[in-house]
């Protein structure tokens, strides 16, 4: 089991709670998710992720990682304009935050 914030994440039975919720995500989706929980806290680089979650070297899209991502964050409730999960980090990749990003209160 892989817990970050408020996430819980079982990779051996695919499945992925927010809280006491279960969020149902696609299989990539779900790759995604586990491959930037795996390493939460470094930046995943999108090459990476499409070699991971996509098996692929090469960008069937560059927008791909985007799309996917924000259903994701849609899911899991991570608002894309000021994100606290998964955050973009310019020109280097995606990370997911160990800690709530929010401002407190």
């Amino acid at each position: 089991m892989i817990e970050v914030q408020e996430i819980r994440l079982d990779p051996d039975a695919r499945r992925i709670w927010c809280g006491q919720e279960e969020i149902v995500l696609s299989r990539k989706e779900f790759d995604l998710v586990h491959a930037l929980m795996a390493r939460a806290g470094d930046i995943v680089s999108r090459d990476d992720l499409m070699r991971e979650v996509w098996h692929t070297t090469f960008w069937t899209s560059s927008k791909t990682i985007d799309v996917h991502l924000g259903w994701v964050r849609r899911k899991l409730g991570d608002d894309s304009r000021q994100p606290h999960l998964i955050t973009t980090i310019r020109g280097r990749g995606l990370r997911f935050e160990t800690e709530d990003l929010r401002a407190p209160g």
